[in-house]
C-alpha cells in the first residue's frame, strides 16, 4: 500500500516519471523487449536442418521467374517457372548447396533472376543505405529529445 504521503504521480520505487533515472530504465526494457523479439523471429535456437523441401521452397522464393517479371519461381505458373522449379529440386537432390543453386541460375539468366540482391559490391548499398538512414533518424530523435529535455529544464528553473 503506498504512504499516505507520498504523490500519486510517484513511483514506489522512488523513480519519479519524468526523471532521468526513469527515462533509462524505460530505454533499457525497450532494448530488452526488441532483442527479445528480434530473437524470437529470427528463429535462433533451431535445431534441426532444414529439409529438402524447406530448401526447395526458400530458393523458389528468392529466384525471379524467367518469363515473368518480379515474381518468384514458387509464386508462378508458367512454364519456364515450372521448369526451374524441377531444375532446383533436381540440384538438390544430387546433393548441390544452395549457393551453387544459386550461381547456377545467375549464370544461365544473369544476376537479375536473384528477387534479393547481393550483398557485395555495389548490391551492398541497398543494404547498407536504409540502415544508415535509420541510425540517421535515431541519432536526429535522440537531439530532438535531448533539446526539448534542455529547453523544458531551463524553463522551469525560470519559473522556480
Amino acid at each position: 500500500m503506498a504512504d499516505p504521503g507520498t504523490p500519486v504521480g510517484r513511483v514506489a520505487t522512488g523513480v519519479r516519471p519524468g526523471s532521468h533515472a526513469f527515462n533509462v530504465v524505460s530505454a533499457v526494457a525497450l532494448v530488452v523487449i526488441a532483442a527479445v523479439a528480434l530473437a524470437i523471429g529470427s528463429g535462433v535456437g533451431r535445431s534441426s536442418p532444414p529439409t529438402l523441401r524447406a530448401r526447395a521452397a526458400s530458393l523458389e522464393a528468392q529466384i525471379r521467374c524467367p518469363s515473368c517479371e518480379d515474381i518468384s519461381v514458387a509464386e508462378s505458373d508458367a512454364s519456364a517457372a515450372i521448369e526451374a522449379r524441377h531444375q532446383i529440386t533436381q540440384m538438390l537432390s544430387s546433393g548441390s548447396s544452395d549457393a551453387e543453386i544459386e550461381q547456377s541460375f545467375v549464370a544461365r539468366y544473369g544476376p537479375s533472376i536473384l528477387l534479393v540482391p547481393p550483398s557485395s559490391g555495389l548490391g551492398s548499398l541497398v543494404w547498407l543505405i536504409p540502415l544508415v538512414a535509420g541510425v540517421l533518424a535515431l541519432g536526429a530523435l535522440c537531439v530532438l529529445f535531448w533539446r526539448r529535455q534542455r529547453a523544458f529544464a531551463t524553463l522551469r528553473a525560470g519559473a522556480s
